[in-house]
């Protein structure tokens, strides 16, 4: 049986866009076409769609105040349309807030090219929020960032294994989160719940370029710890957290003493970039045992192979049970091929954090 999507866009264009890209999945069907959220609201009542693309910016209601009402009335999975501009990223990070699934990332110039050249990141961003989980006004989250498909790569394409050495001792706990999909609010509600003495933090969250920087701006707004967009050179210090670039690798190497974030312009892995097999594989080769890998929320299997390397090093592995995930793809991944020493709800995870860092 099909997903009925309804796009909702006031550009023809890009609704007609749409409309085929997404017809053209043999399990997607568009039931419809709104050009403001007013035609929206009896499309939704007479069509029943599973799945609502919404444009940010429309005529007579703003597509965040129409997504406010929809969730609080109709919860339902909906996509947002968003400009890659920092003004588009802040108005994106806030739509998933009030419970957007996902986001997709259309470019500011020769519209109709861009998006034909993520039609493939487009029909897999719809077909996951069909099956998100969904609340009524809850924080409902993001996604990977919209890059043209790239040839599957694994992590040795940016970062060689280990050769098998071994791993210089320290106290310095270190942990690593990844996500995609529902990560950007799973992030800040873990990091919102942590003390400001916890050992340093990296984050590879899949998120385009414009977006990173505001993001991590917003998450430092609500947490007690300082969180930062990561720079190259830069020492991971403890009470900080570190979230990748969008369109750059986030490496963890060893100075010394240290940890030093190194950003890689290396390929995509697993088709994104960040990569979070990337940046786990890092903290296996240079922090083995003191490293505590996180997988919160997200689509696919980036970070999954990353989480075996933790666990094979003597790093501690935390997996988001599949009740508490927008979508259990990521943490799932990692549950089925036994790399998980926990699988704990997301409102437990930073508790678990700050006793494994405490030693316990």
């Amino acid at each position: 049986m099909s997903t009925k999507v309804l796009v909702v866009d006031d550009s023809a264009l890009v609704r007609q866009l749409l409309t085929e890209i997404l017809d053209s999945a043999p399990d997607l069907e568009v039931v419809g076409t709104a050009v403001d959220p007013y035609a929206a609201r009896e499309k939704i009542k007479k069509l029943n769609p599973d799945v609502v693309t919404l444009d940010v910016e429309m005529p007579r209601m703003d597509g965040i105040t129409f997504l406010g009402n929809l969730m609080r009335l109709r919860p339902l999975p909906v996509v947002m349309i968003s400009s890659l501009t920092e003004q588009g990223a802040d108005v994106t990070l806030r739509a998933l807030e009030l419970g957007a699934v996902d986001f997709i990332a259309k470019p500011k110039l020769d519209v109709a090219r861009g998006l034909q050249d993520y039609a493939d990141e487009i029909v897999a961003k719809v077909r996951s929020a069909a099956s998100a989980r969904v609340r009524p006004l809850q924080r409902r989250p993001a996604k990977t960032a919209v890059a043209p498909v790239a040839e599957k790569l694994s992590a040795d394409a940016v970062l060689a294994p280990a050769g098998g050495g071994r791993h210089f001792r320290t106290t310095d706990r270190i942990i690593g989160i990844g996500s995609s999909t529902g990560g950007t609010e799973a992030i800040k509600e873990v990091l919102a719940a942590l003390p400001p003495d916890m050992p340093g933090i990296v984050i590879s969250q899949h998120i385009p370029e414009a977006f990173s920087g505001p993001f991590a701006a917003r998450v430092n707004s609500q947490s007690p710890l300082t969180v930062v967009q990561a720079d190259d050179g830069q020492q991971v210090l403890p009470g900080h957290a570190y979230i990748a670039p969008g369109n750059r690798h986030l490496v963890v190497q060893r100075d010394g003493a240290r940890y030093v974030c190194r950003l890689n312009d290396g390929p995509p892995v697993n088709r994104h970039k960040p990569s979070v097999d990337v940046m786990l594989r890092s903290l296996a080769q240079n922090a083995g045992p003191n490293t505590i890998g996180v997988m919160l929320t997200g689509m696919g299997d980036d970070g999954a192979s990353g989480m075996g390397e933790v666990k094979e090093s003597g790093g501690t592995t935390l997996a988001q049970d599949e009740k508490s995930s927008v979508v259990w793809g990521m943490p799932g991944e990692v549950v089925k091929r036994g790399f998980a020493d926990e699988v704990l709800p997301l409102g437990r995870i930073a508790g678990r954090l700050v006793q494994l860092s405490r030693g316990q």
